[in-house]
């Protein structure tokens, strides 16, 4: 029999050695195609969960302030991700950050201005491009649980902007027969009327049940949660994007008896700490089904806090004013991105981003195309993920309130226009539920140094003219885009917002 011989090894039969030269190809197939699978693995476009609280203040919770109330979960996030010191919305107002969040537009752009109520003709239009919208292209699952606020009406809802399923508040929680104003005058005359409608909880176009009642919102946190939850649990094979947009920490405040009194810091703490536990049930339910490498969770909000409800409202420390204002306490926000293995572990990027810039980053990690109209927001995932040379891409940022442009930013500089704006002039906010009055007050104009001056309390316009002239002139170009009431200038490049039409279905309310 012939055999081959090497010096190097013991002479085997020929049959012998064809033998095992097959095995050992198809033991390297098998390697390729286990690589191969390995490589597509590796390739699964990233799934993607924002939670979004509304009302939050820049001192809330515990890596952004000393809140005497503990957070460990949102600790934890800090610790294994990065934090966003000057991250920040479109304005300072419910509907108008959502539709930004949204779209990566700024609000003004298209057409979505201050908050939208149960009485509302407009929402998001279907022309719009969501974040849900860009992630389905790809084969995601998507899904909203919780407060949506970008039109009631069914052709407004998220299962018509890109959503799979949704459930949830149209609106936000504050509007409904109970609204705090209605709680006051009841105080005097028990049989005093409401405003309001009734508050529905929805799934997907239908309403399930058409007047919350407080019980009910004692609930909503934990069961958006566990809906969430069980969505990440599901199917998951595919990538999915995941949106919790939380009703709380806004007025009225409701917490499940879990964590009814105990943070010690009266109501509202024990609210954050059911928020905190429910950032928590969201990254071990991600854990748990191994795709920790590869999932980016979002933690922001909507914008500052509302300060005339005092005890039932948080802190914006050490930024200026809150809620309802363009000073940096009403639209910079505190926020959070983790990513195992990817965004680094207990970082702090200090560098300006916003909300508007969530769309196309996430588009990129998706490897989806974006929308074929204008957008405002850009890619920062070198920021996101602490590249050494990542810089804002952000030239300039506008700062609408109420269709007037109050201010416009950079990195380091913010410019201020002359502008009456709501402020408790130092005063304490309210309590038990109630808030106290605003004043209002007359912006002056005035550059402030945000590096340096981050409370907005020194005008340096005298030594930096050519920051100044920089500012006039981004400002000067936005006006041209998108209009601006202050100066009464009116946009070219303005979309309009969804209108109902004749024919279309109504959602049901109650009055």
């Amino acid at each position: 029999m012939l055999r081959f011989t090497n010096t190097a090894m013991k002479s085997i039969p020929l049959r012998s050695f064809f033998c095992s030269l097959a095995v050992i190809v198809l033991a390297c197939g098998w390697l390729v195609e286990a690589s191969a699978q390995q490589t597509s693995a590796q390739q699964t476009p990233p799934n993607v969960v924002i939670i979004f609280i509304d009302d939050m203040g820049y001192a809330d919770i515990g890596p952004f302030g000393d809140t005497g109330y503990p957070t460990p979960n949102l600790d934890r996030m800090a610790a294994e991700g990065r934090k966003f010191t000057d991250f920040c919305v479109s304005s300072a107002v419910c509907s108008a950050s959502r539709s930004a969040l949204m779209t990566g537009c700024y609000h003004k752009r298209i057409g979505i201005s201050g908050a939208l109520g149960p009485k509302s003709n407009i929402g998001l239009n279907f022309n719009e491009t969501t974040i849900a919208e860009v992630c389905r292209s790809k084969g995601y699952r998507t899904a909203i649980y919780g407060k949506w606020h970008l039109g009631h009406h069914p052709k407004f809802l998220p299962t018509n902007h890109g959503f799979d399923e949704y459930y949830g508040i149209p609106y936000s929680n504050d509007m409904w027969p109970l609204h705090p104003a209605t709680v006051a005058k009841r105080r005097i005359n028990p049989n005093a009327p409401s405003n309001w409608a009734e508050l529905p909880m929805i799934k997907d176009t239908k309403v399930v049940i058409d007047s919350i009642r407080p019980e009910d919102q004692q609930q909503m946190t934990k069961q958006f949660t566990e809906r969430a939850v069980e969505f990440i649990r599901r199917d998951s094979d595919k990538p999915f994007f995941l949106y919790l947009p939380h009703p709380m920490v806004h007025v009225p405040l409701f917490v499940s008896d879990a964590f009814r009194g105990k943070s010690g810091h009266g109501l509202f703490g024990d609210v954050v700490m059911e928020v905190d536990w429910s950032v928590g049930q969201i990254l071990d339910a991600i854990e748990d089904i191994g795709v920790q490498r590869n999932t980016l969770v979002v933690f922001t909000s909507d914008n500052g806090p509302w300060l005339s409800y005092g005890t039932h409202a948080g802190k914006a420390t050490p930024l200026r004013e809150g809620k309802g204002t363009m000073f940096e306490g009403g639209y910079r926000e505190p926020t959070l991105m983790w990513w195992k293995g990817k965004i680094p572990a207990g970082t702090t990027c200090d560098t300006f981003a916003s909300t508007i810039d969530l769309l196309p980053t996430i588009a990129a990690l998706a490897d989806a195309e974006l929308p074929d109209h204008k957008i405002d927001g850009h890619d920062i995932r070198p920021l996101m993920f602490g590249h050494s040379d990542a810089k804002t891409p952000h030239d300039s940022f506008a700062c609408f309130y109420k269709g007037e442009l109050e201010a416009v930013r950079n990195e380091r500089f913010k410019l201020v226009f002359p502008h009456k704006y709501r402020t408790l002039n130092g005063h304490p906010g309210g309590t038990g539920g109630l808030p106290i009055a605003y004043q209002n007050q007359m912006a002056e104009r005035a550059l402030y140094d945000l590096d340096n001056d981050i409370a907005e309390t020194t005008d340096v316009s005298a030594e930096f003219p050519d920051v100044v002239a920089e500012l006039e002139a981004a400002a000067a170009s936005y006006r041209n885009e998108m209009g601006d009431k202050l100066t009464k200038t009116k946009g070219t490049e303005i979309r309009p917002a969804g209108r109902m039409e004749p024919g279309d279905e109504t959602l049901p309310l109650v009055w």
